[in-house]
């Protein structure tokens, strides 16, 4: 059961699912603790972290509420916070991520104004384990089908009214790594609507080991999965961005020896910006796996390959044997 401070009639809700993240946990919680709003309910859901977590936990005794017990995974555990929780509005932010000040008011504001809106999304940035910015989330204006090509939603910047829960469920239980993609197509799908509010309202972190940079390639298998099950097919977009993951992920290994903690720094920088990993890109060998890799790609879930994906695949080639000859007179004019 729930533990810590009752709200008595919570606006918003918001719920952190937690495991051994001591270290940027605090941060997380201040940043919501911190908002200027009143009627708000946070609630941590540990899973049983053995780390410094609890003990940051008992230090807001009194501000927000927490349990740390076993459960299934990120999913189970904000589900256990929907349901444990009374706020109108619902929103989670992961152990590791952050809202920027003013957030939240931002958001009951719109809602407030909005009647007929579902869910709302804002802008958001990648930030480092100093909470320094890498680069914006490449948000991008709502479209059902623009969705579907690729998540373009920063997920602690997306909030939902609880009547959204009433009508569509909770989140996919089974899925350890797209849940959150899962559940705004779901919403999508069904009839929600949803508006993007033009302002940075959170910060999701990358680190060495958050969960979606440290295993690509079980992540976008799972994501492909879902998405031939939930839309019947696999949009052209993901099936280029499998190849893309792939090579990219032999590429890391070639270059860093698979370490994360050197493969981070390169987020910050140009695609081509080492000239190893330039190198490799701009290859034959490399135009030629991509493209097989995507031909494969699209049988494997669709059984089929579009005539929209080979005019994507030949408009690709042929912008990348530019770069190739490009490259090479370069070199010719410095020898």
């Amino acid at each position: 059961m729930l533990r810590g401070v009752e709200v008595l009639v919570p606006s918003i809700s918001i719920i952190t699912p937690s495991l051994n993240q001591g270290d940027f946990i605090e941060r997380a919680i201040r940043s919501v603790l911190d908002q200027d709003i009143s009627g708000l309910e946070h609630a941590v859901i540990d899973g049983g972290s053995t780390d410094e977590t609890l003990n940051i936990l008992r230090r807001f005794e009194g501000r927000l509420d927490w349990i740390s017990e076993t459960d299934r995974g990120q999913a189970d555990a904000v589900n256990k916070g929907i349901k444990g929780t009374k706020g109108g509005v619902i929103g989670w932010l992961n152990s590791d991520d952050i809202y920027y000040p003013g957030s939240l008011s931002v958001v009951l504001s719109f809602f407030e104004k909005h009647p007929g809106v579902d869910v709302v999304y804002g802008d958001g940035n990648h930030i480092d384990v100093e909470d320094r910015v890498i680069e914006p989330y490449p948000t991008k204006p709502w479209s059902f089908e623009r969705l579907k090509a690729g998540c373009f939603l920063c997920q602690p910047g997306v909030f939902f009214r609880r009547s959204v829960v009433d009508r569509f469920g909770l989140l996919d239980e089974d899925l350890k790594y797209c849940l959150d993609y899962e559940y705004w197509l779901r919403l999508a799908e069904r009839g929600a609507r949803f508006a993007h509010i033009r302002r940075t309202l959170a910060a999701t972190r990358l680190h060495p080991v958050s969960k979606t940079l440290g295993v690509r390639m079980k992540v976008i298998h799972e994501t492909m999965d879902m998405l031939h099950q939930r839309l019947g097919y696999v949009p052209d977009e993901w099936l280029l961005s499998y190849a893309r993951v792939f090579l990219n992920r032999k590429g890391e290994r070639r270059l860093d020896g698979g370490r994360l903690d050197t493969v981070l720094p390169t987020l910050t920088e140009p695609i081509f910006a080492r000239r190893r990993l330039w190198t490799m890109c701009v290859s034959p060998l490399f135009a030629a796996s991509a493209v097989f890799i995507s031909l494969f790609a699209a049988l494997r879930w669709n059984r089929r390959i579009t005539r929209n994906m080979l005019r994507i695949l030949v408009e690709w080639i042929r912008g990348h044997a530019q770069t190739l000859m490009r490259r090479f007179f370069s070199v010719e004019d410095r020898g």
